[in-house]
């Protein structure tokens, strides 16, 4: 029985992370951490998790909860994570952080787009990027996992391929992005009140989003330089999912029966990335409350462009599902155990 601790429990990514561990019978959640809701039942917060999950919400203690647990999960703004893990604290338990505190490899890079200081930068170069993926064999022997960001795990997947086999000019790659309101947090804010969002559409973080060094530095290990692209983000009235439509120059003519074939040597074999057949566009709706990320392209042969399509649920693959399909590899289990919700429809 894996022993699993959350801190940041009620939040989005945090509930989600409850409904997929409330499902097995190999994990026992004993910690239902939220600064918000200390000595709060946990289902007073979710009434869903009404007599599935009665535990009393408690504080962030890392320290004592390490002692507890054999993983531990931070679904937390950015920054928490970074003050409260230890060396002490990753000799006792695995950590499998959902924020962007351990993602970017150059402390500069992060503390200039997050506008903080890194509370534990010798930790860094330790903490492995957790897009299984791309790095299975590298999580497996962890004890620090950096979740990956929603649109980076969506961008990085679809675009991935092409740009590590050197059929894109990375440097021509733009990303148009769409999220669901979710994506945003469980936060009151005024942007995200129903009158704001509903029956509009609106870009956001506009040449500055977060997550753009961290699409940048995955593309770059692909394309074996660094790059630097655009990406922009955009907010739909649904509550959840991801779609990614990203563009770039071709360096070479090429056939369809070609860049499908380079696109099925990657991911034909993964459990959670789904190749679609020839013109068919990745939606939204066909993956949502799952962990499955649909990919496809289309060669614009008038433009000498490819665009590379993703779609994914943001709360699943692009956090809670990501999460423990890390866990999961952390423990030697088989990757989707716990992971095999059919997308659902309607």
């Amino acid at each position: 029985m894996i022993k699993a601790g959350i801190i940041g429990s009620t939040g989005y990514a945090g509930g989600e992370l409850v409904r997929l561990l409330k499902q097995r019978d190999d994990v026992e959640i004993i910690w239902y951490g939220s600064r918000s809701y200390i000595d709060q039942p946990y289902a007073s917060v979710y009434q869903n998790m009404y007599e599935i999950a009665d535990d009393i919400c408690r504080d962030d203690d890392m320290a004592r909860l390490a002692e507890e647990a054999d993983v531990i999960f931070t679904a937390t703004p950015q920054g928490l994570c970074a003050s409260l893990v230890s060396e002490d604290v990753l000799s006792r338990a695995k950590v499998i952080d959902l924020s962007a505190d351990f993602r970017i490899k150059d402390v500069g890079v992060y503390e200039e787009w997050y506008k903080i200081r890194h509370a534990s930068p010798q930790l860094i170069g330790e903490a492995v990027y957790g897009l299984p993926e791309l790095y299975r064999n590298e999580i497996a022997s962890a004890r620090l996992i950096a979740n990956p960001g929603c649109y980076p795990t969506c961008s990085t997947l679809a675009v991935y391929p092409l740009a590590k086999e050197g059929l894109i000019d990375a440097d021509t790659l733009i990303i148009d992005a769409k999220s669901g309101v979710s994506g945003a947090g469980r936060g009151a804010k005024v942007d995200n009140l129903f009158c704001e969002v509903n029956e509009n559409c609106k870009a956001y973080g506009v040449a500055g989003h977060r997550h753009t060094p961290e699409i940048e530095e995955q593309i770059g290990y692909a394309a074996g330089r660094p790059v630097v692209l655009s990406f922009t983000p955009h907010l739909i009235p649904m509550n959840r999912g991801i779609l990614v439509t990203a563009y770039a120059k071709l360096t070479r003519d090429i056939s369809y029966e070609e860049m499908k074939e380079v696109y099925d040597r990657y991911y034909g074999k993964e459990r959670f990335v789904r190749v679609l057949p020839k013109d068919v566009c990745p939606q939204t709706r066909w993956v949502e409350g799952s962990n499955y990320v649909d990919v496809n392209f289309k060669i614009d042969k008038r433009t000498g462009r490819v665009i590379m399509m993703g779609a994914m649920d943001n709360l699943v693959k692009g956090a809670a599902g990501q999460a423990v399909q890390n866990m999961n590899l952390l423990f030697g289990l088989p990757e989707d155990a716990g992971l095999k919700q059919v997308p659902m429809f309607p």
